[in-house]
């Protein structure tokens, strides 16, 4: 009975060191770059909001940090992200009985170009976008617009990171 214990014991453990070969607590699963950059990505969208370009750079150069254990350089990488904020559309969302707007929804979307040097199958361009919906009494301005942005581009960052590293 004993012997028939530790058998099962080591057939778990030597599953379980082969997997983690695999994938890893992050999702990422195997990858062989060892190195990253994330180019500026240029605010093109017809409305402007000053900033969101930097912040959108390094919300996307964090998250990658922060995931994995890739290095981030400024040339040369072995992953490259690079594009453009396209869109930032303030629309109202939900009337009211007369016709007033009581819900609006801030929207951006960013064009991302990925290109993996080690694996040119994995290369890719997609839009990406999220909103957040907000009151219309509130002006989009302030903590309110702060948190705003920093819901839309958790969930971007998480999406671009998700369709380059997680394959999801």
């Amino acid at each position: 009975m004993k012997k028939t214990y530790y058998i099962y014991i080591i057939i778990v453990l030597v599953l379980l060191s082969s997997s983690c070969s695999i994938y890893n607590f992050t999702g990422t699963g195997k990858i062989d770059a060892k190195t990253f950059q994330v180019n500026f990505f240029q605010n093109n969208a017809e409305l402007i909001e000053p900033g969101i370009d930097r912040t959108f750079t390094l919300a996307l150069q964090d998250l990658i940090q922060n995931q994995t254990n890739l290095n981030l350089v400024k040339n040369g990488a072995d992953l490259t992200y690079e594009g453009e904020i396209i869109g930032y559309r303030i629309s109202p969302m939900t009337a009211t009985a007369d016709q007033q707007a009581s819900q609006n929804r801030l929207t951006i979307r960013v064009n991302v170009r990925f290109t993996n040097r080690k694996t040119e199958k994995d290369n890719f361009e997609k839009t990406f976008e999220f909103y957040h919906d907000y009151p219309a009494t509130s002006q989009l301005n302030g903590s309110t617009l702060n948190k705003a942005i920093s819901e839309i581009f958790e969930r971007i960052t998480q999406d671009i990171f998700n369709a380059s590293l997680a394959k999801w």
